[in-house]
């Protein structure tokens, strides 16, 4: 559960940090794919006794809200045109 709540920090910053409208948002998408295996694996360690019901349910809420705002990031992105590179 931790690498991947990680992992959707770091494919956040690194899909920022190549500098390309478009590896941005094939890094966004890794993201909100991270966030929805973390909630994944919230069943599972709910089902398995690792974690309180109230753990569940307030983690699930933040997890679902930080996927519904990559989301719209990415939509955002979608619509605006990447800046064009300027001639040398």
């Amino acid at each position: 559960m931790q690498r991947s709540a990680v992992s959707v920090m770091s494919n956040i910053a690194e899909g920022f940090g190549r500098h390309r409208h478009r590896e941005f948002l094939r890094f966004l998408s890794y993201s909100k794919g991270s966030a929805v295996e973390l909630q994944s694996q919230l069943f599972v360690a709910l089902d398995v006794g690792y974690i309180s019901e109230s753990t569940f349910e307030e983690t699930f809420r933040v997890t679902e809200e930080t996927i519904q705002l990559i989301g719209g990031l990415i939509r955002h992105l979608k619509r605006i045109r990447p800046p064009k590179k300027s001639p040398r």
